[in-house]
């Protein structure tokens, strides 16, 4: 019998993570560190908006087609690294069919044992126009992320060579969206709407750092974790054929499901231990305070789906298609994977190796790590060489 090949395995879990390496803006002057992690994941939760608002003016949306060219899209510009957009563009304009057979080539070196649906699939994405509504959704995502992430950097730019023209460029292709009847695109283009508030409480979650008591390499934050979960979660749905409303379910909990932290911050599991009571006084401080920041923000007809992925992310819910026990576990992987490649980059503390070994002990003994086959993802990482 041959090797079993699955979608989530350590390559790929590695490749994604890597990302939390590449600097975005780093011709700039920045105030704060972006990366591609980052904006991979507020990418996708501004795709999550522009999905619902289409829903909510009675349109459909393949979410299984979002989610996975969402995917694609991300690693593809891991794979082409930092290029300037213009140099992007002009390059794909004139070379796209060699561009695109390098991005295929330097996944497959990096991530060998993808499942072979998966790469004929991501092969078939990057030769296709990619013209559905669930592409254009993708792209004007990036747009608005993008925007985002300017509007951070351009009081301390003002003086930089060519800002100016980099301000018009972002706008007119904000503005580009505005054409091709996205209904979310006037709200987010919006600064002051509700929704693009939304977006920006989100993107405080970018300033906030996992683990933040102890050195570390890469400082991923809050955002980039939520986006590493979703995708590990993701990649489990595919290897289980799960259905299309089940990886919408679990692949949105993972997203969302350290949002309360911008309300409260990090509340360390220590202390949440530290007291029979605390967790539940914490869970109703979040849901408070949920109610207060978050819903005047969101449409009614939204608001309870997000509570329970944010509120709720981990619990098996009567009537609702949705496995929490592998969120829960692609949760633990993901932190084990924080600090265990700090320590192989030689950035090491006694939080890091305490974390890892109970981390591991969790995900191998806990009953949980069984849903996403952890042992085999931990042993694989700890052959590798990175």
């Amino acid at each position: 019998m041959g090797l079993e090949l699955k979608n989530l395995n350590a390559a790929m879990l590695y490749y994604l993570f890597d990302s939390a390496n590449m600097h975005r803006w780093n011709d700039h002057f920045r105030t704060v560190d972006l990366t591609e992690l980052d904006k991979q994941a507020h990418k996708a939760i501004i795709a999550w908006i522009l999905g619902k608002c289409e829903e909510s003016a009675g349109h459909s949306i393949d979410w299984p087609k979002l989610i996975e060219h969402s995917l694609f899209a991300f690693i593809q510009r891991i794979a082409i690294t930092d290029l300037k957009p213009p140099v992007y563009y002009r390059i794909m304009k004139n070379k796209k069919a060699e561009v695109n057979q390098y991005v295929y080539n330097e996944f497959r070196r990096l991530v060998p044992n993808m499942a072979p649906d998966f790469l004929d699939r991501f092969k078939a994405y990057l030769s296709a126009e990619n013209d559905s509504k669930e592409d254009d959704i993708v792209r004007a995502a990036h747009y608005l992320a993008t925007r985002y992430e300017f509007d951070l950097i351009y009081d301390v730019n003002r003086n930089s060579y060519g800002i100016e023209n980099t301000r018009r460029e972002i706008e007119d292709q904000v503005e580009s969206f505005m054409d091709i009847g996205l209904v979310g695109m006037e709200h987010l283009k919006d600064r002051n709407d509700p929704l693009t508030l939304f977006v920006n409480l989100v993107g405080q979650l970018r300033c906030q750092q996992r683990w933040a008591r102890t050195p570390r390499e890469p400082k991923t934050t809050v955002l980039g974790h939520c986006i590493f979960v979703a995708s590990a979660v993701y990649l489990n749905d595919l290897d289980r054929g799960v259905d299309g409303t089940q990886i919408y379910n679990d692949y949105y909990s993972g997203l969302f499901h350290d949002l309360p932290e911008v309300l409260t911050k990090d509340v360390i599991t220590p202390v949440k231990n530290s007291s029979d009571d605390l967790p539940e006084l914490i869970g109703n401080i979040e849901t408070d305070m949920f109610s207060e920041k978050v819903q005047p923000l969101i449409p009614a007809e939204w608001l309870d789906e997000l509570r329970i992925m944010s509120l709720r992310p981990f619990e098996n819910i009567k009537g609702l298609q949705r496995d929490g026990d592998s969120i829960k576990a692609c949760d633990h992987l993901a932190a084990w994977i924080e600090a265990y490649v700090s320590i192989q980059y030689g950035i090491s503390s006694k939080i890091l190796r305490e974390a890892k070994v109970a981390l591991g002990e969790k995900l191998i003994n806990g009953g949980k790590g069984e849903r996403i086959d952890a042992a085999k993802i931990l042993v694989d990482f700890e052959n590798m060489e990175i």
